[in-house]
């Protein structure tokens, strides 16, 4: 009876050796973070697909939010993605300086488009049916003339966080014209300097008309 005893716990002790030896390599074992199509973080001690969007081990590099590519923490980046913020606006005009304080203040980023020449404003006209400032899009939604509830509005609803979540590493956009300037045709300018200074051609001799019994006057049609 000892005997079976002794013998049960040598068994229970090397199960329990083994269990700590397994638990030892998985604790050892590398963990992988990835985000799936539909934007849900997985982990897993399996490295993810090469065409995963993120596939970092878990807790390297991404900070405590995580960050994408752009700079952007993982989750703003996630609604600018889905839910682009665009603002037209023009010269001393106060509206869109306020809408543009709104979106720089809360931590927006946005690309600004300005109207400022013929061609932005029916570019303008042809975008969004009108041509009043400032116009601002969220996603495909068009807001027109500034209104900082409605702004705002909008903006809670495509998810944007009320603080700016930016890091302090990020710079806004340059703002850019609407219709980018086409360079002048220098073809036309060259061709008018290349005739200008060419010689001018000597005229050609006159040759007297001759007269003969069916012309006799000389006449040169």
């Amino acid at each position: 009876m000892l005997h079976s005893t002794f013998r049960d716990r040598l068994a229970l002790a090397a199960a329990t050796g083994a269990a700590l030896a397994l638990m030892a390599g998985s604790a050892a074992a590398q963990v992988y973070r990835s985000v799936g199509p539909d934007g849900r973080v997985v982990y897993s001690d399996k490295p993810p697909a090469a065409n995963a969007r993120d596939n970092a081990p878990a807790g390297a590099g991404t900070g405590a939010g995580g960050s994408s590519a752009s700079g952007l923490p993982y989750q703003l980046n996630q609604v600018a993605q889905r839910f682009p913020v665009t603002l037209y606006s023009g010269k001393d005009c106060a509206p869109c300086d306020s809408g543009r304080n709104l979106l720089v203040n809360r931590g927006i980023p946005f690309t600004e488009k300005t109207v400022n020449t013929d061609a932005d404003v029916k570019a303008l006209q042809r975008l969004t049916g009108d041509t009043n400032l400032p116009v601002a899009t969220v996603g495909g939604q068009r807001l027109s003339g500034f209104s900082d509830a409605e702004w705002s509005q909008y903006l809670d609803a495509a998810g944007y966080p009320k603080s700016s979540q930016l890091p302090s590493t990020y710079r806004r956009p340059a703002a850019a014209p609407l219709v980018a300037a086409r360079p002048a045709a220098a073809a036309p300018a060259a061709a008018a300097s290349a005739a200008a200074s060419a010689p001018e051609a000597a005229p050609a001799p006159s040759v007297a008309p001759q007269r003969t019994t069916t012309n006799p006057a000389g006449i040169r049609f």
